[in-house]
């Protein structure tokens, strides 16, 4: 039996996503979400911002890497689905550090304060071989 950690997030992009691509020329971007709970405070009978959870969000071709970079700002409100992966490495000082980030399956703007038009980018079609 499989177990993922599968969530789905939704909140507002803190950083601008950049794009960079691995030796193989694989496109992958990154950037952080910043998801705020919303908390009802009985006594002062109102809603309160409780803490922010900022994640490291990493997404890579096929889950569009380059159409987050060319469709979401910083501040863009988001929803983000996808599966949590912890990484280990160790600083250029020799602290072992180990971080949770998020690998992106999904991405999408929210529409709860926003109006997007999607636009379906065209179907690559394999070249034709040059004699």
């Amino acid at each position: 039996m499989s177990i993922t950690s599968n969530v789905t997030l939704i909140g507002n992009i803190a950083d601008e996503p950049a794009l960079r691509f691995t030796p193989a020329g694989v496109p992958v971007a990154n950037f952080t979400l910043a998801s705020t709970e919303r908390v009802y405070d009985r006594a002062a009978g109102e809603w309160k911002d409780g803490d922010t959870l900022f994640i490291r969000c990493t997404a890579w071709r096929s889950a569009g890497a380059e159409n987050v970079v060319e469709s979401l700002a910083k501040g863009s409100r988001a929803i983000v689905t996808g599966k949590l992966k912890q990484r280990s490495f160790t600083t250029d000082d020799g602290a072992k550090r180990t971080v949770i980030e998020l690998e992106v399956e999904e991405i999408g703007a929210s529409l709860k304060y926003a109006v997007a038009t999607p636009v379906r980018n065209p179907r690559k079609s394999p070249q034709p071989a040059t004699a």
